[in-house]
């Protein structure tokens, strides 16, 4: 019997790749929408394509996390978050409640975090398993038998979907979790991780296939060509892989019963107010689905 499918939706991630794929689309009123709408005509997209039996949405709080107290660069690079975008995530969110989606967030840490601890846990529920909803490669470390990671990666319509295999044949014979090691080496530009100056993708990969970890790599560093700069950058090494590393043992009050994913029901007059008409004809479609 194939699986039950349970979406766990990286919701920053989502909101601002439609914020950003769908500039300037607003109400009649003025107010801009553009994130709000990009958010779900993804989300109808992938849930027609995948019909998931449960949906959960995870976010970010606008606190620091343990990331930014190991590390006060970490992410100092981004812009702030603009006003018109934050109002737009309360607006997702309404709408998510409207769904019956629950929502997790948690104080000291990322979105990420909690969609892999989520995963985890339904990694021990018989006949289920995990789809993660996101634009950000990082999540691509929690794939393995049981979870898949849904990439979107151009705008709001390039997507691919990510299992074991899949990862390996892009990543040139990696596994999934060696993703962090290969980061952890090679930095991280978008979220200011600094890796090891001077050392490349091609050459963290070649370090990863061959000793499979950063330990490995420092236990053989006096055979290595580029020995000299992994000494000098072996804090930050480990610092970079501490922060990369998704954490999976968030305390969350999750039960999977309570994800249990219906159809579009009760969101009709939120997009209305919205003044997403081409969603409410999406709907009618969308509802016909039984879960």
């Amino acid at each position: 019997m194939q699986d039950k499918i349970c979406l766990i939706i990286d919701s920053n991630s989502i909101v601002h790749r439609a914020y950003h794929a769908i500039p300037g689309l607003k109400r009649k009123d003025g107010t801009l929408v553009n994130a709000i709408y990009g958010f779900f005509s993804i989300l109808m997209r992938v849930t027609d394509e995948l019909a998931p039996n449960a949906l959960v949405a995870s976010f970010d709080l606008p606190d620091p996390t343990f990331r930014h107290k190991k590390f006060s660069g970490y992410k100092a690079t981004r812009p702030s978050t603009p006003s018109d975008l934050i109002i737009q995530f309360n607006e997702v969110k309404r709408g998510l409640r409207n769904l019956k989606v629950p929502i997790f967030e948690k104080k000291g840490f990322e979105a990420d975090d909690i969609v892999g601890t989520i995963a985890k846990q339904i990694k021990s529920k018989k006949g289920w398993k995990s789809i993660i909803l996101t634009g950000d490669r990082d999540l691509l470390q929690l794939i393995d038998n049981k979870t898949s990671v849904y990439l979107l990666r151009a705008g709001i319509k390039d997507s691919i979907l990510y299992d074991t295999l899949k990862f390996k044949e892009d990543y040139i014979g990696l596994i999934p979790q060696q993703l962090v090691e290969l980061n952890a080496l090679k930095g991280d530009v978008s979220d200011n991780i600094p890796g090891v100056q001077g050392i490349g993708p091609k050459t963290a990969t070649s370090l990863v296939l061959q000793f499979k970890n950063i330990d490995n790599v420092y236990k053989n560093i006096n055979s290595l060509k580029v020995k000299d700069k992994l000494i000098k950058g072996r804090d930050s090494a480990f610092l970079s892989r501490e922060l990369i590393k998704i954490k999976d043992d968030v305390s969350l009050k999750f039960d999977l019963k309570d994800s249990l994913w219906s159809g579009y029901n009760n969101i009709e007059s939120f997009f209305e107010e919205m003044e997403f008409s081409a969603l409410l004809k999406r709907i009618k479609k969308e509802n016909q689905r039984l879960f």
